[in-house]
């Protein structure tokens, strides 16, 4: 095999530089998907590194989603995943957002979501009519973990976005999706009709995509996220009502 790197040197952070160089060797088409890396040792040589070096790269790639180790085989290149992408803008979604951050998730959502619904109106095939129907007869099925309710509610979206059959469509409310489950969590706990508006939301949006009606769908969708925000604010309401018996606690005790 030709040589595919150039040594490295040494520096004190040689790991990140060889997986820095693999991955520019994905993203500029030197490695396809599928390719096998040149061995460890062909690696090492490359590199001018050591062992431990290149297989802590390896390591970190790996944990991107961007190789797959195969004990026996080697390393090969993979396709990323939605949440191997994502996962990253989502942490520093979660890590960055206000004090109001439950209220700044909607909002988004009511920038996007809408469109999103219209397209799966336009796009959607019969096997995404019939995973968001087995969606739907789920949510309203649930009656128990509030914990599954929650996952029930997000899937119908991450489908309908799915429905688009835009690639680009499920990586942009990923990571949103991801700063959900707490919401939702405390919505249910919090609001007494919230899962019977989510039956029936889902419900109209799902027909109007179905029916393919794009400017229904769109407008099922934002009257939808409107009342997610009712019920955002309830659900603030109630965790600030319920956190001022504790602090007025504190403050006796402190006096």
């Amino acid at each position: 095999m030709s040589k595919l790197f150039q040594s490295i040197g040494k520096t004190e952070l040689l790991s990140h530089t060889v997986e820095q160089a693999i991955e520019a060797a994905i993203r500029e088409g030197h490695l396809n998907v599928g390719d096998r890396l040149p061995s460890e040792f062909e690696l090492c040589n490359q590199f001018g590194v050591s062992r431990t070096v290149i297989r802590e790269a390896l390591r970190m790639l790996s944990a991107r989603g961007l190789v797959r180790i195969e004990k026996g085989r080697g390393v090969f290149v993979c396709a990323p995943s939605v949440e191997s992408v994502s996962n990253p803008m989502a942490l520093y979604l979660h890590m960055n957002l206000g004090p109001d951050h439950a209220l700044e998730v909607v909002r988004a959502r009511q920038l996007i979501e809408p469109v999103i619904a219209a397209e799966a109106a336009r796009r959607h095939t019969t096997k995404d009519v019939r995973r968001i129907q087995e969606n739907l007869e789920a949510l309203k099925a649930c009656s128990g973990s509030f914990e599954q309710l929650t996952q029930v509610d997000m899937e119908f979206h991450v489908l309908i976005a799915k429905a688009t059959h835009n690639p680009v469509v499920p990586l942009i409310i990923h990571p949103i999706q991801q700063l959900m489950p707490r919401i939702k969590l405390n919505v249910y706990l919090s609001v007494e009709d919230a899962h019977a508006s989510a039956v029936e939301w889902h419900t109209a949006i799902a027909e109007a995509i179905f029916a393919r009606d794009a400017e229904r769908a769109e407008a099922c969708m934002a009257q939808h996220l409107r009342i997610a925000e009712e019920h955002v604010r309830k659900m603030l309401v109630a965790l600030e009502d319920k956190a001022k018996p504790l602090r007025n606690g504190e403050s006796a005790s402190a006096s």
